[in-house]
């Protein structure tokens, strides 16, 4: 006895949705494949810095044997060394982590950790960055979704910026009357050109660049960076909204339920 044709729709329709799902999983897999690759690339790129400086005061410190030039040499050896340090950790935390289940995520630190990755990026371009981060921000979600959202955004407000500008960071909590911090505000906005009117709205679309193509660092152009922040917000039931001025800049608005324990806390 055959089936009937609804029957076979539905079952068309479910195999389809489930291909669907796990492609986006795929994706989702490969994306996190390629901030790893990403975030141990820029890592290699701080080390070397780091190394190079203790390599030449190193040197310093053998060829003068005066007490204030070997105490120098020593101070710029061991301030290299801290800053080596904690580009390691923080690759090793990620390398720990590739798991994208949710917990707590400190958001506050997360943006700083990031900002260690970042920094040689920015000098090179001589932007100042500006962060205002609350000491406690905590939001429920998936530290590396969050931190591959984070490395987006900052990526793309260095390429509106171009160079000699700067960029604001700010991490806060939002009140909802008596019941406390309900939410988790981040704000990433820059001194860039700014986003036209008529564009505004179709900068998460994917595969919408306003850019030819990727620039010298090989990062952006495609138009899977904005829409890939777009799913991170929205797998973590959170909303954006984005306010540009042409020739002054563009910031991200983004607002995160807070964490169990934050709400508690507060």
């Amino acid at each position: 006895m055959s089936q009937p044709a609804s029957s076979n729709t539905t079952a068309t329709a479910d195999s389809q949705a489930n291909e669907v799902a796990m492609l986006r999983d795929q994706v989702k897999r490969l994306q996190g494949m390629a901030t790893l690759g990403e975030l141990t690339g820029t890592a290699t790129h701080e080390f070397n810095n780091v190394l190079m400086t203790v390599i030449n005061y190193a040197k310093l410190g053998l060829r003068n044997e005066d007490k204030a030039s070997r105490d120098k040499a020593l101070t710029k050896i061991l301030e290299a060394s801290e800053r080596a340090a904690q580009i390691t950790n923080t690759i090793l935390a990620q390398a720990r982590n590739r798991s994208d289940a949710m917990g707590p995520v400190d958001l506050s630190g997360l943006v700083r950790e990031t900002l260690v990755l970042m920094q040689r990026e920015m000098q090179k371009y001589r932007i100042s960055v500006e962060t205002d981060l609350v000491d406690t921000a905590t939001v429920h979600g998936s530290g590396n979704q969050i931190q591959r959202l984070l490395l987006n955004l900052l990526t793309n407000s260095r390429q509106a910026i171009g160079e000699c500008g700067t960029l604001w960071i700010r991490v806060t909590g939002v009140e909802t009357g008596e019941e406390g911090i309900q939410q988790i505000e981040l704000t990433v906005r820059d001194s860039g050109k700014g986003i036209p009117e008529d564009v505004l709205p179709k900068i998460f679309d994917p595969y919408f660049s306003t850019k030819s193509g990727p620039d010298e660092t090989g990062k952006g152009g495609t138009g899977l960076g904005l829409a890939a922040c777009k799913d991170i917000i929205d797998e973590h039931n959170g909303r954006v909204r984005v306010e540009s001025s042409v020739g002054r800049g563009t910031a991200f608005i983004i607002r995160f339920p807070a964490s169990a324990s934050q709400r508690a806390a507060a």
